[in-house]
């Protein structure tokens, strides 16, 4: 079997590599857009209230990955989305009775929505003047999800360690 492929010119095998290394770059491209689509993030049932508010705002347009990955490096950009995604397959498959009704964005992402507004917008930045805040979302956060989005429960501070109980965790290393 290996010497009928070694007998095989070398051209074609090389115009057969060229083309399957096409069709992999494209489907990996794509792969990797869509999973940055509204559609793909409404895929799990708990982020149709998230996906619909943001159907309805002024951000609508863009991508989900646009607010909610880094964008400083590809390496990065892929490292938290795969590491994102991998806990909202766990708790979608093991644990969805303890994911809340208002989710809220962990501190890895806080500090990529805020960086990521701040690159948007720098503009408005330079021209309008703010207050110094914690991060944009304190004075805008209905912006990206509209104000139906955010209930009762969003704005009540969490105890220490209930955010991680509710996902099945606990404050106890040992």
């Amino acid at each position: 079997m290996l010497k009928k492929f070694l007998a095989i010119d070398k051209r074609l095998l090389l115009l057969i590599g060229l083309f399957v290394g096409i069709i992999a770059s494209v489907v990996t491209a794509k792969t990797l857009a869509y999973t940055d689509s509204g559609e793909f993030c409404k895929s799990c049932h708990i982020m149709n209230n998230a996906h619909d508010s943001f159907t309805d705002s002024t951000h609508a347009e863009i991508a989900c990955g646009d607010c909610h990955l880094p964008h400083d490096s590809l390496v990065s950009k892929y490292t938290f989305k795969a590491k994102s995604g991998l806990g909202h397959v766990y708790y979608n498959t093991f644990g969805e009775e303890k994911i809340p009704g208002v989710l809220h964005p962990t501190a890895g992402s806080k500090e990529a929505i805020n960086s990521n507004c701040i690159n948007c917008h720098k503009s408005t930045l330079e021209n309008v003047s703010h207050d110094a805040k914690e991060n944009c979302t304190v004075c805008h956060q209905s912006v990206p999800h509209g104000k139906g989005f955010k209930t009762e429960e969003f704005y009540k501070v969490p105890k220490p360690g209930e955010l991680l109980e509710n996902k099945g965790g606990s404050m106890n290393n040992g």
